[in-house]
């Protein structure tokens, strides 16, 4: 190799100094490195598989936050970042403060290692390092945005070493949408070794193996969730199978080794080409509430082959079951639902069925084939639907709908409460209980039903806090200030100008 020159030759792809560019240089500025350092083809996958909305970058975290839960959740599975110092200082505390208990490895650069290819060589030799078999499967290195425009070239890392799979992913973001899809980045670079490895020879068992064929649960969920649908699916001679992300390496061959693949949430594209590639079939939507149960179910007994009277068996004994629950359970009002965690029509879904008046879902995610279902059904029942949903538009949903409870995000969380109406965070308290089947219906009355109740107390203290004043009259003042729009135009002009500026610069 020349001095100064990379393998993929990215010494001039992107400046790293005061000049404004490395991370803070943009998208556009980034992509347009990217395709120039190499990464053209990554790019055009990711645009394929992810096609971006309203927004150019997510709204929610770093989407490297999915990719990276997705490594820290997996037994002997070792992670290392490569990427700013401060992106991987909040991924990793974001990491731990959703629970990750190991250590987060990272790869420092400086200008002159990114651009000589020298960074590259430190991380293979961190890989080198790290490859012990005797407590790692795996090793897991990830680009972030900067050393993605770079086009540092993981590709060339080796595939093994010392026995452990070596796995290199970029996952910048001004490439992959959400968190939410980043984890199907590296769970579907995971099932493309696994079904290769399958491909090429006998493989190691999975720890415990299923008498009868499996479907293999696609997107992660409340662990009660596979038990109950394990349960469903046995009366038509079916087991549930491993749930992808797995959390460990040999789980894959199982996944693989299935009778179809039910895409519970539906964005998992890279994930499903594997299981197309392995000659499985996907399933889309989810055995949520009695209608969605029900044709899932049918189209689960079609796929594997099921007769008719053992499908139907399954479903008289589940749909009965999941009627009373959602009966005994109701819930009455009007219900906002938003979120990222691609699950938000299955929740809908669920609501309506139990009764309530659901006029809007937003999500993060595309649409997909495998959301269609879901869709058909909530449009039937009048459901304005926004895939790709930026934060304006759940927050415009907010203010046309006046909903009497609004499930999203923090941010949405935080605008319905300051207009004094309940407001739950869709991660922490909905995807955290069951949805599926019988133990689902009803599981989300008891959390929406209490919100909703606390309307009274959100009225009570409105009028208590009558008169402090909102936005720049916050609080209580002898003079109380006044609105100066004209300062803000102002300076609204000055910084669109400083803006025109610098993409003519980028230009």
């Amino acid at each position: 190799m020349s001095e100064g020159i990379s393998p993929s030759g990215f010494d001039d792809a992107i400046p790293t100094t005061s000049d404004g560019a490395g991370c803070h240089g943009g998208a556009a500025t980034l992509q347009t490195a990217a395709r120039t350092a190499g990464k053209s083809e990554v790019l055009d996958r990711y645009a394929r598989d992810y096609p971006k909305g309203p927004h150019d970058q997510p709204q929610s975290m770093c989407p490297a936050f999915g990719s990276l839960r997705v490594g820290l959740r997996m037994r002997r599975t070792a992670t290392v970042l490569s990427g700013s110092a401060c992106c991987v200082y909040g991924l990793t505390f974001t990491s731990h403060f959703y629970g990750a208990k190991r250590s987060v490895g990272y790869v420092p650069f400086s200008s002159e290692t990114l651009v000589t290819g020298k960074l590259f060589e430190d991380i293979r030799d961190a890989v080198h390092q790290l490859a012990d078999p005797e407590l790692y499967d795996t090793v897991v290195v990830t680009n972030l945005c900067v050393p993605t425009a770079s086009g540092v070239p993981l590709q060339l890392l080796p595939k093994q070493i010392n026995g452990v799979r070596i796995i290199g992913i970029d996952v910048p973001g001004f490439g992959v949408p959400t968190h939410a899809e980043a984890k199907d980045v590296l769970a579907g670079a995971m099932l493309r070794y696994a079904r290769l490895e399958v491909e090429q020879g006998p493989v190691q068992a999975p720890a415990t193996r299923a008498e009868r064929p499996t479907v293999t649960l696609l997107g992660e969920m409340f662990p009660a969730d596979p038990v109950g649908i394990g349960m469903m699916l046995e009366p038509m001679g079916l087991a549930a199978g491993p749930v992808v992300p797995t959390r460990e390496w040999r789980e894959l061959y199982a996944a693989l080794d299935c009778a179809a693949v039910a895409a519970i949430h539906p964005f998992y594209t890279a994930s499903v080409r594997e299981f197309k590639a392995a000659g499985r079939q996907v399933i889309g939507s989810a055995p949520v509430g009695r209608d969605g149960a029900a044709a899932w179910l049918d189209a689960v007994g079609e796929a594997c082959g099921v007769a008719r009277t053992r499908i139907d068996a399954a479903k008289n004994g589940t749909l009965s079951a999941i009627a009373s629950a959602l009966a005994a359970k109701p819930i009455k009002g009007r219900i906002t639902v938003s979120g990222y965690e691609g699950s938000e029509l299955l929740v809908a879904r669920l609501l309506i069925e139990s009764g309530a008046e659901v006029p809007y879902v937003g999500t993060a995610c595309p649409q997909t084939a495998w959301s269609d279902p879901d869709r058909a059904w909530l449009e039937a029942k009048g459901v304005h639907i926004q895939y790709r949903a930026s934060l304006e538009q759940d927050l415009a949903a907010f203010e046309a709908f006046r909903p009497d409870l609004a499930i999203g995000a923090t941010p949405v969380v935080q605008h319905a409460k300051e207009r004094s109406v309940p407001a739950l965070y869709f991660t922490n308290l909905i995807s955290a209980r069951p949805l599926m089947g019988p133990a689902g219906a009803g599981s989300l009355a008891t959390v929406v039903n209490a919100a909703m109740a606390n309307q009274a107390r959100f009225d009570r203290m409105s009028a208590f806090f009558e008169g402090v004043g909102v936005g720049h009259a916050a609080g209580v003042w002898e003079d109380t200030p006044s609105d100066r729009p004209e300062f803000k135009a102002r300076y609204a002009k000055v910084q669109a100008a400083l803006r025109a500026q610098e993409e003519a610069v980028g230009a």
